[in-house]
């Protein structure tokens, strides 16, 4: 309890500055928290609709009533994400197309890809929401909370100026308040930077099991 309080007078007994720095670093990090949690849950809910969709889509149903069951979600309010809404694209322009007689077959499958890699992509930059902030926080925090700490010693050197005595245990308290900026930097770009890199890895995971589908799926058209 007593270095609770201690750290807290430490935060409340240094300069405006620096305060200010600890603020900013603290509210990045309640953001970068929210983000995190935000995109947890989004992983795994796409995770698990991949899944879910996959079984379904091998399973041997026909494919025009797979389509049709996408079509009753939506109307009902749900919205295709994932892996069916890239399916959802591919299938809508390949019996668009199906239906043109001046169409050729190289034709429908060229253009049902190219509706499968823009949704494909709409699904990548949905996944990659928020990381650019985290990236932000990871790269820039620390030497925010550095700012705080060389301008918090600066003023406890410069304190000393009208100080009879200069020993320890007069510059200790003020240098002590600037380096808490620096653990507050570090505090905010740790897990900023370690939850970036894995959500950046699952980007990559997911955008691979897309480009694997819209190549089996073209396949299969053909």
């Amino acid at each position: 309890m007593e270095e609770q309080l201690g750290l807290m007078e430490l935060v409340l007994n240094a300069s405006f500055t620096v305060q200010c720095v600890m603020g900013l670093l603290l509210l990045a990090s309640v953001m970068s928290w929210y983000m995190i949690v935000n995109r947890m849950i989004y992983f795994r809910s796409a995770r698990d609709e991949m899944y879910k969709f996959e079984e379904r889509f091998w399973s041997g149903i026909d494919l025009s009533a797979l389509y049709r069951e996408g079509n009753e979600k939506a109307s009902e309010g749900h919205a295709s994400l994932g892996m069916e809404s890239i399916f959802r694209a591919g299938f809508k322009e390949f019996s668009r197309l199906a239906q043109q007689q001046e169409v050729d077959s190289e034709a429908m499958i060229e253009g049902s890809r190219r509706a499968m890699r823009v949704a494909s992509m709409r699904e990548e930059e949905r996944q990659e929401r928020h990381l650019p902030f985290l990236a932000s926080v990871g790269s820039t925090s620390p030497y925010i909370g550095l700012f705080g700490t060389v301008w918090g010693i600066m003023h406890s050197f410069r304190g000393l100026a009208n100080a009879t005595q200069a020993t320890l245990a007069t510059v200790a308290p003020g240098i002590s308040e600037a380096l808490v900026a620096t653990a507050m930097g570090l505090f905010a770009a740790i897990p900023a930077v370690l939850a970036y890199n894995r959500f950046a890895s699952r980007v990559d995971v997911m955008g691979g099991r897309y480009d694997t589908f819209v190549d089996e799926f073209s396949s299969i058209l053909h």
